[in-house]
């Protein structure tokens, strides 16, 4: 989805992928004829990658809740039009999802804090998440990639460096506790998914409950194995974006013109199987500029640039390595 084409662009170059995602991830649990409105997509993560999420939240017509103890970063996605709202405080986290609930409405929420207090107080207050998931960076758990609970961000930060053998006590303590809330929360009907970060990875390794009765697999799905593969990957299906090398708006339209012609016309005699990943992509294309999504290019390098709102990415790979 990202490096694979050679085009990182920050959060703007897998909005697709994380967009049918969460479409898909609550078509496996909704009853017929329910939507997402008013219905909870509970993750964690503002970063680069993961900053993505509040966005295709947005776009699948969902409540999002996406917690980052990172205050600069959750700002940030804020600031550059990712997340709709920002709430540094659990109790007004909690008051402003509820209202989300009953007015059914389609909102997403950055909370700057832990995600484990969020899931422990959700189960607490009884508020239902329907999907749960988490994009901390839990392939570098160690310096950086996830934050203990009960520690701020500074007070982790230091205890990196000061204390290393500490902090990663602490961080799979935090694991455990993560895992048991969660465990709580699919009790009750919720459906977690791992999204690829190795979260059910070092929480295995910190022994959380988190192994199936077998021992050898996770209790839990990932979303490529559950979701993506079955729904998508099987049928050819994927995330998909392009570049406008002009840079003009105007061209930008004409070639989003272009690829909706083109996916009607193959929709128009597509089997059954794959009407709805059609129609997915059909619905992309249609809502990119109401939902600012589009890319042009900048001298060697990427430059994410929403058609309303400037929110530049720069990226990391040279232009020439287009395919």
């Amino acid at each position: 989805m990202t490096a694979g084409s050679y085009m990182y662009i920050g959060p703007q170059g897998i909005v697709h992928g994380t967009t049918i995602t969460v479409m898909n991830a609550f078509r496996k649990v909704l009853k017929s004829g329910e939507t997402p409105e008013g219905k909870i997509f509970l993750t964690a993560g503002l970063g680069g990658m993961s900053g993505a999420q509040p966005k295709a939240g947005n776009i699948a017509g969902c409540i999002t809740v996406c917690a980052e103890v990172n205050p600069l970063a959750a700002k940030k996605r804020y600031e550059q039009g990712w997340v709709d709202e920002l709430l540094e405080n659990v109790d007004s986290l909690v008051e402003r999802t509820k209202t989300a609930i009953e007015q059914r409405e389609i909102v997403s929420l950055a909370y700057i804090g832990n995600v484990v207090d969020v899931w422990e107080r959700f189960y607490s207050e009884n508020i239902f998440v329907h999907l749960g998931s988490d994009q901390t960076s839990l392939h570098n758990p160690w310096a950086g990639g996830y934050y203990p609970v009960g520690l701020s961000y500074e007070e982790s930060n230091d205890l990196m460096s000061s204390n290393p053998q500490q902090f990663k006590d602490k961080v799979q303590e935090s694991l455990r506790r993560h895992a048991n809330a969660i465990n709580k929360h699919t009790d009750r009907g919720c459906y977690f998914f791992d999204y690829g970060n190795a979260f059910l990875l070092e929480a295995s390794r910190a022994g959380a409950e988190v192994m199936a009765e077998n021992q050898i697999d996770f209790k839990y799905p990932s979303y490529v194995q559950d979701i993506l593969g079955p729904m998508c990957f099987d049928y050819g299906f994927g995330p998909f974006r392009w570049v406008c090398t002009s840079g003009n708006p105007e061209d930008l339209r004409k070639t989003d013109q272009i690829a909706l012609a083109v996916m009607q016309r193959i929709k128009s005699t597509a089997p059954i199987e794959v009407q709805q990943q059609m129609e997915d992509n059909i619905k992309w294309i249609q809502e990119a500029e109401e939902n600012s999504l589009g890319c042009r290019i900048t001298g060697p390098y990427f430059i994410c640039r929403c058609r309303r709102k400037s929110h530049d990415c720069r990226g990391i790979q040279p232009s020439y390595k287009i395919r």
